[in-house]
């Protein structure tokens, strides 16, 4: 539904016919992390993410999964077994 709150006339998944579902029935603004990622919107109340209600919670856990502004990093390569690793060199 539309949100009717914080973020009016933007899409809300918590949006309800009885008002905002969300913790405390608003969206919480983003944090200093959050400045530059283009999942940002500017309301007349304040600065929120499209995505996230409460973005500090995200960036509590390691790093929002959908910031359009930061790069991940990979992950460590997996570990070749050298034995399996000759096996298949020899076909």
């Amino acid at each position: 539904m539309v949100c009717q709150s914080i973020k009016s006339g933007f899409e809300c998944a918590f949006m309800s016919k009885k008002g905002c579902g969300f913790n405390g029935g608003r969206c919480h603004p983003i944090i200093d992390k959050c400045e530059g990622c283009a999942k940002i919107i500017e309301c007349p109340t304040g600065t929120y993410c499209m995505v996230y209600p409460d973005p500090a919670s995200k960036w509590a856990i390691g790093g929002c999964p959908m910031a359009s502004h930061t790069q991940r990093e990979k992950e460590a390569t997996q570990k070749i077994n050298p034995l399996k690793a000759s096996k298949r060199s020899h076909r």
